[in-house]
C-alpha cells in the first residue's frame, strides 16, 4: 500500500510538473504573440473611441462594456475555433479571408472620409442631442464598433497563431490556450485604455476641484484637452482602418511597398510602407463605396 501511494504521489508530481511547463509555454507564447500584434492592438485602441464620442457621460462606460463583451465574443467564440479549424484543415484559406476583412476596413474607412468631405445640412442642437441620446443610435454605434473589432481581432489572432506555430513543439491545445489568453489579455488592455481615455475629462474635472493649485491646473488642462484628443483619435482611427486594411491586402500578395523605393528596415521604411498601404486602402475603399452606393441605388429603384 505505501509503495502504491508513493507511486501515485510520484505520478501526481510528474503531472503537476508537465502542467506547470505547459502553463509556462502558453504564457511565453502569448507574450510573444501579443508583442507581434502590438501594431494592430494600437490601431484597435485608436479606432474604438470614435464610436463613443458624443454620448452623455453616463452612457460612455456602459457602451464600452458592451463593445468589450462583443469583442471577447468575437475572439473566443467565433475567431478562435474557426482559426484552429482553418489551421488544421484549410491553412491556405486564412490569408484570403483576412484580405476580405481588410477590404471591409478599407470600405468603412473610406466611407468615413467621404462623409467628412461631403457637404451636408447642419442639424440643430436639439436634433443632434435627440440622435445621440436615442437607443437606436447607441445600438448602431455598438454594432459598428463590434463589426470593426471583428476584423482587427481576426488579424490579432492570426498573428498570434502564426507566432505559436513557429515554436519548436506545439499542439492544438497549446495553440488554443495561447489564443484564448491573448484574446482575454488584449481585450482587457484595449478596452481598459479606451475607458480611461473617454473618462479622462471626468477625471480632469475631479482634479480641477481639488485644493492643490498644481492639481487644479493639470485637471483644467485635461478637461480642455480631451475634446481635441478625441477628435484626433477619431482621425487616427479612420487612418488606422485604411492603413491596416490596405496592409492586410497588400501583404497578402507578399508585396512590401517600401522595398520598391529601396527601403527595407527602420522607421522610415515603416512610415513609407504604412503611408502607401493607407493610400491604397483609401483608393480601394472609395471604389467599394462607389460600387456599394450604385448597387444600393439600383435596388432602391
Amino acid at each position: 500500500m505505501p509503495s502504491g501511494l508513493a507511486a501515485l504521489l510520484d505520478d501526481i508530481a510528474t503531472i503537476t510538473k508537465v502542467a506547470a511547463a505547459s502553463i509556462d509555454d502558453v504564457a511565453a507564447a502569448a507574450g510573444k504573440a501579443s508583442s507581434k500584434a502590438a501594431g494592430v492592438v494600437i490601431d484597435d485602441t485608436a479606432v474604438t473611441p470614435q464610436y463613443v464620442t458624443g454620448f452623455t457621460p453616463d452612457r460612455e462606460l456602459p457602451i464600452i462594456w458592451r463593445i468589450a463583451k462583443g469583442s471577447l465574443f468575437n475572439k473566443i467564440v467565433v475567431i478562435l475555433p474557426v482559426a484552429l479549424l482553418l489551421s488544421l484543415f484549410l491553412p491556405w484559406a486564412i490569408t484570403p479571408l483576412l484580405m476580405l476583412g481588410g477590404a471591409y476596413l478599407c470600405f468603412e474607412g473610406a466611407e468615413k472620409v467621404i462623409e467628412k468631405l461631403r457637404p451636408h445640412e447642419e442639424e440643430t442642437l436639439a436634433e443632434e442631442v435627440a440622435e445621440l441620446t436615442s437607443a437606436e443610435h447607441e445600438e448602431n454605434m455598438v454594432k459598428g464598433a463590434v463589426r470593426t473589432d471583428f476584423i482587427l481581432s481576426a488579424e490579432i489572432m492570426a498573428i498570434a497563431l502564426n507566432e505559436v506555430k513557429q515554436l519548436a513543439e506545439t499542439s492544438i491545445w497549446l495553440e488554443g490556450a495561447t489564443l484564448a489568453l491573448v484574446a482575454v489579455a488584449i481585450t482587457i488592455a484595449v478596452y481598459g485604455v479606451v475607458g480611461l481615455i473617454v473618462k479622462m475629462d471626468d477625471i480632469g474635472l475631479h482634479m480641477a476641484q481639488r485644493e492643490n493649485g498644481g492639481t487644479q491646473a493639470i485637471g483644467r488642462a485635461m478637461v480642455r484637452g480631451m475634446p481635441k484628443l478625441l477628435t484626433a483619435l477619431s482621425t487616427i482611427g479612420t487612418a488606422a482602418m485604411l492603413w491596416v486594411g490596405g496592409q492586410i491586402i497588400i501583404h497578402g500578395f507578399h508585396i512590401h511597398p517600401a522595398e520598391y523605393v529601396g527601403l527595407h528596415e527602420g522607421a522610415l521604411a515603416w512610415f513609407v510602407d504604412a503611408a502607401l498601404c493607407g493610400v491604397f486602402g483609401l483608393a480601394l475603399g472609395a471604389i467599394i463605396v462607389w460600387v456599394h452606393h450604385k448597387v444600393a441605388g439600383a435596388k432602391g429603384h
